[in-house]
């Protein structure tokens, strides 16, 4: 049986290309980046060519970029360093942000008792900025810290007016941009935003891996202890293999974005016309998607609605769902339930997310494995 991989925005397949250089630097850059040897330096100039390729990409000073193990560990830490650095008393952001990002404001409502307020989100999935506008309105220290593409939608945020919005009222921004990163040209002078993440994964590359962009001048502090690694804001050891990967996904996703997302944006559209002719009560949840993210309510019973991925995973296709069942309960995605009415929520949601290694053919027999539940 041949398998229908339908969730790139969960994590994309490698390169190919990516797996080359990885085993390449495997085999030939062992060296400890920290010892002064000859291996450890061809190791260090390894991480620093990649760290340049990574910042041009970006519009950035290399200097601006620390490699981190992932986007969630680079969320807590600028989300922490704000508060216990920066001294910010109060954060704004939305309630469809990832969990790596509300789970951190969380954290420190409870420990540093920050101010938290919630950025309105339109029945679309988009921000409201009107409101965002008043909220920036209070004169005190603050951290904005938005998403640039939704994980779940696909919906984006217009980043370059909260940048903007943000830099008049003189307060930090911070973004997520896992979704958008390698999807899009993401510039940082564009975008004058203070942070942003991505992770190597979510744009071919290896897992475990991923970056940091931190605006020159900003003080920062590690977000733990060990070593003098990344400027002595990230210690321990670099995965040098995963780096020189990510720089090669992120290069080669910058070479092939034209084409690889007209392509793509064909497949999203092939899947909408095939969906509403088989189902014209289909409705899509999230307006002005990202090009590889199309989420979907389907009009379907509770009986068809509780063993939906069950069926698609028994036909070799792997989609996500809008919501998921914890113990015995539905229980509704936490960004959709900001858009969907109580009864729509009891329906199934599915994200399709695509990559440029998906067909129209696979289209048809993802449709079909849905007609057939």
């Amino acid at each position: 049986m041949k398998k229908i991989y339908l969730d790139n925005a969960a994590t994309t397949p490698i390169r190919e290309e990516v797996i080359t250089e990885m085993v390449r630097v495997m085999s030939e850059d062992f060296g400890n980046p920290s010892s002064t040897h000859s291996f450890g330096r061809t190791s260090r100039n390894t991480i620093e060519l990649s760290r340049k390729s990574i910042a041009s990409h970006l519009n950035a000073h290399a200097s601006e970029i620390i490699f981190t193990s992932g986007a969630t560990e680079a969320n807590n830490w600028i989300i922490r360093n704000a508060v216990a650095h920066l001294h910010v008393t109060r954060i704004i952001t939305s309630r469809i942000e990832h969990h790596a990002v509300l789970h951190a404001i969380e954290k420190m409502e409870h420990e540093f008792q920050v101010k938290v307020d919630f950025v309105k989100v339109n029945a679309n999935g988009s921000i409201d900025l009107a409101h965002l506008n008043d909220l920036l309105s209070q004169n005190v220290p603050t951290l904005v810290s938005l998403m640039h593409v939704n994980n779940e939608t696909g919906v984006v945020t217009d980043i370059e007016s909260v940048a903007r919005m943000c830099k008049a009222a003189g307060v930090y921004f911070h973004s997520d941009t896992v979704q958008s990163v390698g999807k899009i040209k993401v510039d940082v002078q564009q975008f004058p935003v203070d942070f942003l993440v991505a992770s190597a994964h979510k744009f071919h590359g290896p897992k475990g891996i991923g970056f940091a962009y931190i605006r020159k001048g900003l003080a920062v502090n590690p977000l733990f202890y060990g070593g003098e690694q990344e400027k002595g804001l990230r210690p321990g050891t670099e995965a040098v293999h995963n780096i020189a990967g990510m720089a090669k996904a992120l290069e080669l996703s910058y070479q092939l974005m034209d084409a690889e997302r007209n392509h793509i944006t064909s497949v999203k559209e092939y899947t909408t016309q095939r969906l509403y002719a088989h189902f014209p009560d289909v409705k899509v949840n999230g307006v002005d998607s990202l090009y590889n993210i199309l989420n979907i309510l389907l009009p379907f019973s509770p009986e068809k609605t509780s063993m939906i991925l069950f069926n698609l995973d028994m036909k070799g296709i792997a989609v996500s769902r809008g919501s998921a069942c914890q113990s015995g309960s539905t229980k509704p995605s936490h960004v959709l339930a900001e858009m969907l009415s109580e009864e729509e929520l009891q329906k199934p949601s599915l994200r399709i997310s695509f990559s440029h290694y998906n067909t129209h053919a696979e289209i048809d027999e993802f449709v079909n494995a849905l007609l057939m539940i």
